[in-house]
Order: C-alpha cells, then sequence, then structure tokens
C-alpha cells in the first residue's frame, strides 16, 4: 500500500460530555495537528498516490470549517460529543466527500482508504481511517 501525508492544524472551542473527561467538560481551548493520509494499492498513472497540492488545498479547507469556532455552537455537530477520535473522523468524512465530488482530481478516485490524524500533543494522539 502507497500513501502520502499532509498536514494542517485547527484552533478549536468546545467542551466535553461525560465524568470521564474531568475538567475538559467545561468549555476550553485546544489545537491539534492534523495529519491526513491518503492510500492506495497501486500508484496512479502519474505514478502519484493523489496529488500533494490538492490534497493540502482540500485538507484546509475542511479544517478551515472547523477552526476558531466553539464546535458547541455548530449546527451540524448537535448532539456530537466532539472528543479528538470524533473530529479525526469528522475531518475524515469530510475529505472522503471531496473525493468522491473528484476536488482532488480523477485520479484519486482510485483511493483506498483516508486516515485522519489529530495530535494532541507531542505525546498524544488519535486516529481514524476509512475506506473510500
Amino acid at each position: 500500500m502507497f500513501s502520502i501525508t499532509v498536514r494542517d492544524h485547527i484552533m478549536i472551542a468546545h467542551s466535553l460530555r461525560g465524568e470521564v473527561f474531568g475538567p475538559a467538560q467545561k468549555l476550553h481551548g485546544a489545537t491539534f495537528l492534523v495529519d491526513a493520509t491518503f492510500r492506495r494499492a497501486e500508484l496512479d498513472a502519474d505514478s502519484i498516490v493523489v496529488d500533494i497540492g490538492l490534497a493540502t488545498r482540500e485538507l484546509g479547507e475542511v479544517v478551515a470549517g472547523l477552526t476558531y469556532r466553539n464546535l458547541d455552537e455548530e449546527p451540524e455537530l448537535a448532539g456530537v460529543n466532539t472528543s479528538t477520535e470524533a473530529l479525526a473522523r469528522i475531518i475524515a468524512d469530510r475529505l472522503a466527500e471531496r473525493v468522491h465530488a473528484g476536488k482532488l482530481g480523477e485520479g484519486a478516485r482510485e483511493l483506498a482508504a483516508i486516515q485522519v490524524t489529530l495530535h494532541e500533543s507531542h505525546v498524544a494522539w488519535a486516529s481514524y481511517e476509512r475506506a473510500l
């Protein structure tokens, strides 16, 4: 399996529901380093996984829709406990929509999977991988 990874970051505010989150149940800010990894079994006719420039642009647009926002107030996230794991899935799903819409080029339609990793710090991160 071949892969490429592009990187961006988000800065959000949110609160988390559940005793397990302790003080994070209150509104707080978080900054995440975001890695999006695109996978495919064989390289395309240009010997690439996907155009890195397009992948970078589309990841930037996806995270721009979340950054500097209080996620508790976003209608499309109503009822979602926006844990690191859940945010990784949201970003992966939004990238998948862009792949299916052709925004990463026609060759991207042959991608096998996308994995999104959110780094909370240098010692903790969470990932979500989905098939395409």
